[in-house]
């Protein structure tokens, strides 16, 4: 149960590409109408979209995507997303899940700037973050507190996380290769997905004309490294907003699923907030 989690949590994103920060400066929200954004970046802060996890064909938790306020770094406009991920209270009787990662990245969507995940997964309590010194092209590691040493990084490397916003600014057509470095700090490789079929797709927040994206996994740990015939799928959406409709994977203990089921555009008070409990 514990790898199949974080396989839906965690090696979803890292799996887009076959693979798998304290960021300096002040931080000062702004909104879009400050700043202008690259014509061909599909999304704007205020997104929020939100999923179904199931286990099998058991409902198992939620999870959401979401791009906060631009953010003033060092002088320089940022993007700010964030994941977080849960389960129900069914799932939380056999493992019980609470992450949220964060990722800052350029105005143009060139590379990640700070990178950060809290890890709350059965008993394991891990806080990671990764330091980026572009001008060296080195990433730093910290595990709870313990730095390792620095990695050698290409200038135009993702986090786990960011991969997914830069697939969708990038060339999403039938018969299309995306190929894009990413890194988690510990290791950075070059990941390639292939735009693979149309297809009309029906999820619970109603029915898209969809592109099949389907990664390479050689690269990937975990449950799916452990999976002879693991297979990961992700469907966007056709539309100029580029959406994750879909992610459905199989591994050697079962398959996993990710339902969109409500995409929201919301003010800055209502941002940031967090997955409620059950009653």
């Amino acid at each position: 149960m514990k790898s199949v989690f974080y396989a839906v949590f965690g090696n979803a994103a890292l799996a887009l590409l076959a693979a798998f920060f304290i960021f300096a400066g002040n931080a000062v929200a702004m909104t879009e109408s400050e700043v202008e954004i690259p014509a061909r970046i599909p999304f704007l802060p205020g997104e929020k979209l939100t999923f179904e996890l199931k286990w099998l064909f058991v409902p198992a938790g939620t999870a959401t995507l979401e791009i906060l306020p631009l953010e003033i770094r060092d002088g320089k406009p940022v993007w700010h997303f964030v994941l977080k991920a849960r389960t129900n209270r069914f799932a939380d009787a056999f493992y019980k899940v609470r992450d949220r990662i964060d990722s800052y990245v350029d105005l143009d969507m060139t590379h990640t700037l700070y990178y950060k995940k809290i890890q709350r997964e059965g008993d394991t309590k891990r806080d990671v973050e990764v330091l980026f010194d572009w001008e060296n092209n080195k990433a730093v590691y910290i595990q709870d507190g313990n730095r390792e040493k620095p990695l050698e990084v290409n200038p135009a490397s993702f986090d786990p996380l960011s991969i997914f916003y830069h697939f969708r600014s990038g060339d999403l057509t039938l018969g299309s290769q995306m190929d894009a470095y990413v890194t988690d700090g510990k290791k950075c490789v070059v990941g390639r997905a292939d735009i693979t079929k149309e297809q009309p797709l029906r999820v619970p927040v109603g029915r898209y004309d969809t592109l099949l994206l389907e990664p390479e996994l050689k690269h990937v740990g975990g449950v799916f490294k452990e999976s002879k015939d693991a297979t990961l799928r992700i469907w966007f959406s056709k539309g100029p907003e580029r959406h994750i409709v879909k992610i459905k994977g199989k591994v050697v203990v079962g398959s996993f699923s990710a339902d969109l089921v409500r995409v929201e555009k919301l003010p800055p008070h209502l941002m940031d907030q967090d997955l409620p409990e059950e009653e």
